[in-house]
């Protein structure tokens, strides 16, 4: 067989926001993924190497670079590559885009969440960080609340601006704090190292989702806000004993292991879900190599099937 070559703009243009949730739901019902992890560090720089085999699904490995001085350089500041092979054979079938990967896992993820945890009636969301995973969430909610408003705040104004300049119904908000208490969703998706939303902002009926921490040393939210919610995660085993935003309140003792709920395979037992109109929700998009694996098959697929 030969192997598929898939660029960003041809293989984006066959994909759907509510067709890649149904693909993550059912590769959730397979059996739970093996994955293996390798990070290094050079001072900010960062190289990720994650790896995941699903019995059924095949196996996808991925690695990215993360270079935040590049933005000042006008560069991408993630970069990397993303492999997928047979299940039944182990050869490699497909080589895909790693940015289109990224977009769609890490959005889809964020979307997956909040399509059981966000009150259906949501009417305003907040978004966190104007980089290239905020405009990602502008698109993917759009897909799911298409009559929501949207709100952008960024520690720089400017890029908070050029960033609702791009959309319709996208206003800057210039206090961070006041935002929070208007929306009722709240996606963040920053390179914060101290939390920058804080529990006493938050209202009954919100969902909070959390996107940017990716190392040991990175958090978005604080104590508070994982004390007064109903916690929630992509992968326990991905997220818990090695993400800050869980890791250190867990060794701290903010919070215990039974304050997560639900990951997203309890999917089918119906405990991954919202209870009540009033509860604060708050889900932990950790964006492990099993959910890689599981977009990276879709777009596959879709690119199949085209």
């Amino acid at each position: 067989m030969s192997i598929d070559n898939i660029p960003f703009a041809e293989g984006e243009s066959l994909l759907d926001w509510h067709a890649l949730i149904l693909a993550s739901e059912a590769g959730h019902r397979l059996p739970r993924a093996k994955i293996g992890d390798t990070l290094l560090n050079r001072g900010d720089d960062t190289l990720l190497s994650r790896s995941a085999w699903i019995d059924g699904l095949g196996l996808a490995v991925k690695t990215a670079t993360v270079f935040p001085g590049n933005s000042e350089l006008d560069k991408p500041t993630v970069n990397g590559g993303m492999y997928l092979y047979s299940d039944e054979d182990g050869t490699l079938e497909a080589v895909v885009d790693f940015h289109l990967v990224t977009k769609w896992k890490t959005a889809g993820d964020s979307l997956l969440a909040a399509k059981k945890l966000a009150r259906p009636d949501s009417k305003s969301i907040l978004i966190i960080g104007a980089g290239t995973v905020g405009n990602s969430l502008r698109e993917a909610y759009g897909s799911l609340f298409p009559t929501a408003s949207f709100t952008i705040w960024n520690r720089s104004i400017a890029a908070a601006e050029k960033f609702a300049s791009r959309y319709d119904n996208v206003t800057v908000a210039k206090n961070l704090e006041i935002a929070v208490r208007a929306a009722d969703i709240v996606t963040s998706a920053t390179m914060a190292t101290s939390p920058l939303i804080k529990g006493d902002w938050l209202q009954p009926g919100q969902h909070i989702d959390l996107i940017g921490a990716y190392r040991p040393d990175m958090r978005e939210a604080d104590d508070k806000a994982l004390q007064r919610a109903c916690v929630f995660v992509d992968s326990r085993e991905t997220t818990l004993d090695h993400i800050g935003e869980l890791k250190t309140p867990l060794e701290q003792g903010a919070i215990t292991r039974s304050t997560v709920i639900a990951d997203f395979y309890d999917l089918e037992t119906g405990a991954f879900a919202r209870t009540s109109d009033q509860d604060i929700t708050l889900f932990k998009n950790g964006g492990g190599a099993h959910l890689d694996l599981m977009t990276g098959r879709y777009i596959l697929d879709a690119w199949r099937r085209r």
